[in-house]
Parts: structure tokens; sequence; C-alpha cells
């Protein structure tokens, strides 16, 4: 007998005007489509009437100021708290760009980002509309998980990209730390009809740097699935994957192999007995004070020597001038990071904002169990979050680079791995005790 309620609904986001690609420095006009990019939502209700909402996709990104008018959009319409509003995105390089993401990575006029922000106003409603009709299509559903593997997912910290292909071809081992699990979660009605397929793997969607619409390998696996299952929506989540890459990349039929090979590895899981999802419902939400290391001044400003047209140079102008015309301005010395925790019975899910690296899943799983989901990549993608291990290590993922993300500041301080695992521990017990309490 089924416990749980579920719908699921699909909203078509391709760009209709010519709103950039997003995910790369510069200018990346598009030029046409390999395929439709898409938000796919996934409502849940327990047999007390608690609800929770997942909204998954095909963007590189979500600005904190977006994140805040849907979460707020959907409490108001559908009265769905922050907590139990989970927006992951699969971080694919060849979607459009969103106003504050990457905000001085690309040379934007005006005209393009009046663009910009048209397409971000449609962007909200779609998702709101989306939720609205997935809450609407509630009725009785089964829910269960499993997991599988796959293994194209490379570290890119300790494997150079130049001749990749040619190690792996000659059976060369690789190194670093990576997590190869393919977590899936099946929803069927209680005519077993399965209706919607939720899965996830650690890898940058990263395979293509062209000027195509295009779901990357996360849009090609989510294909795959709906053409051998008609009727079931197809839904990616990306883990904790900031320092993991598809490698080797760049053709579309590599971006298509990938694809095809996630997709058999849920296949595979489909075809194994999953473990069926208890009733019950749990959720919690908090934002976690990441401190800067430095607080930027206009003598630092000054001296950056990188050209006015790249990333950093148009972020060293922006924010002189953002000093110049407020002197007595009071920058942020932190980031409010968002920590999400669901659990589905005894299922934990653990959303991390950002780009983490594989180091949370790995440790999450040591503290809760190979059976964890962590998906990074949730709610905001604020910058590259550091293990400290990373974080001590330095390099693209630790290093210097949140200029990248438009904050004010080039690093963060120490302690950023403490900081959320200790969120994720004090979360994870109060829905616990919550739950020990309603019984």
């Amino acid at each position: 007998m089924a416990t749980w309620k579920a719908g699921v609904s699909r909203a078509l986001m391709t760009p209709e005007t010519a709103v950039w690609l997003a995910g790369y420095s510069g200018k990346r006009a598009p030029t046409g489509k390999v395929h439709d990019l898409w938000v796919k939502t996934l409502a849940l209700e327990d047999s007390r009437g608690m609800r929770g909402v997942i909204v998954a996709s095909d963007n590189m990104g979500m600005p904190l100021a977006l994140y805040d008018r849907i979460h707020t959009a959907v409490r108001e319409r559908c009265g769905i708290e922050q907590s139990g509003l989970m927006v992951l995105f699969s971080h694919n390089h060849c979607g459009p760009v969103l106003p504050g993401d990457f905000a001085d990575a690309y040379p934007i006029d005006e005209q393009q980002a009046a663009l910009i922000n048209a397409y971000a106003d449609r962007l909200c409603e779609t998702v709101v509309e989306s939720v609205a009709q997935a809450l609407a299509g509630l009725s009785p559903a089964r829910l269960a998980t499993g997991s599988g593997t796959t293994r194209f997912a490379v570290n890119r910290r300790d494997n150079p990209e130049p001749g990749i292909g040619m190690r792996m071809d000659r059976g060369e081992p690789l190194a670093g730390r990576v997590d190869h699990s393919v977590p899936v979660l099946t929803i069927r009605s209680e005519a077993d009809e399965l209706i919607g397929i939720l899965f996830g793997y650690a890898c940058h969607a990263t395979v293509m740097n062209f000027d195509k619409w295009c779901g990357d390998y996360p849009g090609f696996a989510q294909l795959a699935l709906e053409e051998s299952h008609p009727g079931a929506a197809a839904m990616f989540f990306a883990g904790c994957g900031a320092d993991q890459n598809p490698l080797p990349r760049r053709h579309l039929s590599q971006c298509r192999h990938y694809g095809n090979l996630l997709a058999a590895a849920v296949e595979e899981v489909l075809l194994q007995p999953m473990s069926p999802v208890g009733d019950g419902f749990g959720c919690a939400f908090r934002y976690v004070n990441l401190e800067f290391q430095h607080s930027i001044s206009r003598e630092s400003l000054a001296a950056v020597e990188d050209p006015p047209d790249s990333t950093h140079g148009r972020w060293a102008q922006r924010w002189l001038g953002t000093l110049e015309q407020d002197p007595e301005l009071a920058l942020p010395a932190h980031y409010p990071y968002p920590v999400q925790v669901w659990q589905l019975g005894s299922f934990l899910m653990i959303a991390l904002g950002g780009e983490a690296v594989v180091d949370f899943a790995l440790r999450f799983k040591e503290l809760y169990g190979q059976g964890t989901w962590i998906s990074g990549y949730a709610n905001t993608l604020v910058a590259y979050i550091p293990s400290q291990r990373v974080y001590l290590e330095g390099g693209y993922e630790g290093g210097p680079f949140l200029y990248e993300y438009g904050h004010p500041a080039e690093r963060w301080g120490e302690g950023v791995e403490s900081r959320i695992v200790n969120a994720v521990i004090e979360l994870v017990g109060e829905i616990r005790v919550r739950a020990r309490t309603e019984l």
C-alpha cells in the first residue's frame, strides 16, 4: 500500500531570445540547439501531509537573488517553506546566463543585460508554475532507492587533462579521490507505472564548450531514460563533483557517450531489487556564514594588473566603482551559505550550495552510511567550496578565485569544511529529534 503521494511536472526552459550561453568567460551567443533544456519538478507528500518539492533544471547555476525570488514566490503561492523546496541545477555550461552568476565573466552590454533579466523573469515564473502543477498532481505513489556505478568522472586536480585519453587507453591507473556512485530514486504510481526517476553523479557537466543549447551529458542521460520509459520524467542532480571532470571531452560524440553510460548505470539499478522508502518526511535548512579571508580595498583593487577586459579586471573595476561611489560602504565579511537536509523515511539527503569538492560526499557517507545522498549545486551557485585538504593544497578549487563569482574577496577564510559539516550534523539531529517527538 502506498504511504506517499507524488506529483511530477516538466516545463521547457530553452531561451527564445539571444541570451548568451553561461559557464565560460566571454561572449557565447547561441547559434542553435542540440536538444531542449528543461525544468522538472517532483512533489512529495507523506501520510501526515508534510510536503517537499525538488526542482531540477539544466541551468549552470542559480544566483542568490533569483533563488530568493523563487523560494519566496513558491511559499506565497504554494505554501512550501524554504526548507521544503530543494532547487537543483546540473551546472551545465551550455545553458543560459542568469543575472548575477559569474557577474564579471562576460562583457555584458545593456542590450544583453535586458535579455538576461527578461529570461530570468520567465524562468522564475516557469519554476513556480511547475511547482504548482506538480503539487496539483499529487496522487498515491511508492518510492524506492538504489545505487549504481559509472566511471567517466576523473579527478582533475590529480590527472592533467592533456594526454588523459592515451593514459586511459593504456590502462594506466588514475589518481585522486572520486565518487563514482549513481544514486537512483524511483517514483511509481499505485498501478506500478514509473512516473519519475531522480538520479545523480558527481562530475562537472562540461564536456561541451560550444555555442549551442545543450544539456551536456546529463541532458543526454535524461533523454535516454525518458525514451526507454515513456511517461516518466528523468531528473538529474549534480553530486559533489567540483574537482571532477568528464575526460576526455569536447566532442559531441563523447557527450552523448557519457550520457548513455550514466543512463545505463541507472537502468542497471532499475533491473535490481530496490529499497522501499518508508513513510515520513522531515526537512531543515540553514544559512552558514562562510568567512572571507581578506576584505578588498581600493588599494588592493587598484593593484590588479589583469587586462580590463578579463574577468579579474572587470571584477576589480566594478568593485572600485562601487567603493568610489560610496567610500563608507561596509563590504560583507562573509557569505550566507545554504545547507539543507531532508529525510524520507530512513533515507537521508544532504544538499550543499555551490561547487563542493568530492571530499564532502565521502565524509558524509562515512558519517551516515553509503546510502546517503549528497548533492552539490543546490539552491545557489556561490563559488567553489573546498574541503580543508583542498584549501591547504590551494589550486583552482581552493585558492584565491572567489572573484570569478563576483564576491568582494578573493579567497575563503579557513574552516569552510568544519562549518558546513557541523551545520549538517546539527540539522540531521534536529530532524531526527523532531521525528521522535512526533511519533
